[in-house]
């Protein structure tokens, strides 16, 4: 059984303009203890889709449409304190792009750790620090960083300090939104690291939302290529890296450059995303297609099975 199914989501953004349909039709679905890496350009709907998956749109974001089912409960029709008391940090959490400037300067690491479990859980001043303490551990960190502030920290410490946050209520889902961006290499991959630990010890799901390819393939099971709201390709890590349908998918790995193996130019995908309040007709890819034909520009594509669990939306196929 899922542990996460998401069907037809549209979130859309309402501007004076019209509606920017950045998540537009969207489905999936993720197991207990899996990780789902979530890639695309920069403005395809990665991060709107983190967002909505814990109904946490910023204004004037909208789930317009859709289900979000986590242990049999709808998140797109909580309220706002169902949300709270419910979902949010207890059964899905999200490490939020740029992260870790999220912590408060002027509080301890210990005490912004242990809000939410005295908030959620009801535990005293002391109980909480030292949960505190204890996911600090988890993550790497000694346990004296309850008392540090975060300008004491390096930005891998307090990357490890918000991973340690987000799972301090011990959420079945956890959505991890760029959270190597701005780091060196070596911490990268400290985190990626962790993340795979976390995985296999805690059992969690992860839901890796990236633009790095690289970096998606170190940690994901599956990975779902998104393009201008749309999930165009969903399938294993090894089909989508080693057997990519799409042209999207295929042109944004031909932008990856290569240290082993043969050579190959680097090329780039020409033009730019279309436009999200006025996409285009059909396959919302097709002016930067080199294989787009009448009907790609008529009929918009259908995600569908191509392959034992992968899948495509495609008029190729």
């Amino acid at each position: 059984m899922p542990i996460l199914n998401v069907n037809n989501l549209k979130a859309y953004f309402l501007t004076i303009r019209g509606a920017v349909r950045a998540v537009d039709n969207v489905s999936f679905s993720l197991e207990k203890g899996e990780s789902l890496g979530l890639a695309g350009e920069s403005g395809c709907g990665k991060s709107t889709l983190g967002y909505a998956l814990i109904n946490l749109l910023p204004p004037p974001g909208k789930i317009m449409e859709g289900s979000i089912l986590i242990d049999g409960i709808d998140v797109a029709k909580l309220s706002e304190d169902e949300l709270r008391k419910k979902v949010r940090w207890k059964k899905i959490s999200m490490i939020f792009q740029g992260a870790m400037n999220a912590l408060n300067p002027v509080y301890t690491v210990g005490y912004q750790m242990s809000e939410p479990l005295i908030y959620h859980e009801g535990m005293n001043k002391k109980e909480a620090l030292e949960e505190a303490k204890r996911y600090l551990e988890l993550v790497g960190l000694s346990r004296d960083v309850v008392n540090r502030y975060p300008h004491e920290l390096s930005g891998g410490m307090k990357q490890r300090v918000m991973i340690a946050t987000a799972l301090i209520l011990k959420p079945t889902v956890l959505i991890a939104d760029e959270p190597t961006t701005a780091l060196d290499v070596i911490v990268q991959a400290q985190i990626i690291n962790l993340m795979k630990k976390l995985k296999r010890e805690l059992g969690i799901s992860i839901i890796f939302i990236s633009h790095d390819l690289s970096i998606i393939s170190e940690i994901a099971d599956r990975v779902a290529i998104m393009y201008a709201g749309k999930i165009v390709e969903l399938g294993s890590s090894d089909s989508v890296y080693l057997k990519p349908k799409h042209p999207y998918t295929q042109a944004l790995l031909r932008a990856v450059p290569r240290i082993k193996g043969k050579k190959e130019k680097l090329t780039f995908i020409p033009g730019a995303p279309p436009n999200l309040i006025e996409p285009p007709s059909g396959c919302r890819f097709h002016p930067r297609c080199p294989y787009a034909f009448d009907r790609c520009i008529r009929e918009e594509p259908e995600l569908k099975q191509v392959e034992s669990g992968h899948f495509v939306a495609c008029h190729l196929y």
